[in-house]
């Protein structure tokens, strides 16, 4: 019973045909431009706490970020974060002031025992400080 609901035809009926193509066409190129905002390695330090008020003090967890973009970031936590729940991130960092931001979890991948690679996606773009040649966002890290 099991087999017959998994087999790959009957999947492949639910997809829609002309998106089933597009992504068939898509070549890397196309997925690497697809990129909205430019990501800047940086490790600061941030404190990640629930989005809702009523929970915001069940738990914090602290961790760094690992890459930063005007439109989300990958931090490192000691513990995973649910996908596709709402969190608050605030920016420990005193140079440059960072926004608090409240942002949804897109992905969580297990590093090891004590790290999680974690991926966010902000609710609105947050402004980067410029401050580098040519106009260039600089943050500490």
């Amino acid at each position: 019973m099991l087999d017959k609901e998994l087999r790959q035809p009957e999947l492949r009926q639910d997809l829609d045909p002309e998106v089933v193509e597009n992504l068939e066409r898509q070549q890397i190129q196309d997925v690497l431009t697809g990129r909205t905002h430019e990501r800047l390695e940086t490790a600061l330090k941030v404190c990640v706490r629930p989005g809702n008020t009523s929970e915001n003090l069940r738990f914090e967890l602290h961790g760094v970020t690992a890459d930063l973009s005007r439109g989300g970031c990958r931090l490192i936590l000691p513990a995973p974060a649910a996908v596709g729940d709402v969190f608050r991130i605030e920016f420990e960092s005193s140079t440059p002031l960072l926004p608090l931001v409240f942002a949804r979890c897109l992905r969580c991948r297990l590093m090891r025992e004590d790290a999680f690679e974690v991926g966010f996606s902000f609710f609105a773009p947050i402004d980067l400080p410029v401050d580098g040649p040519g106009g260039a966002p600089e943050l500490p890290g």
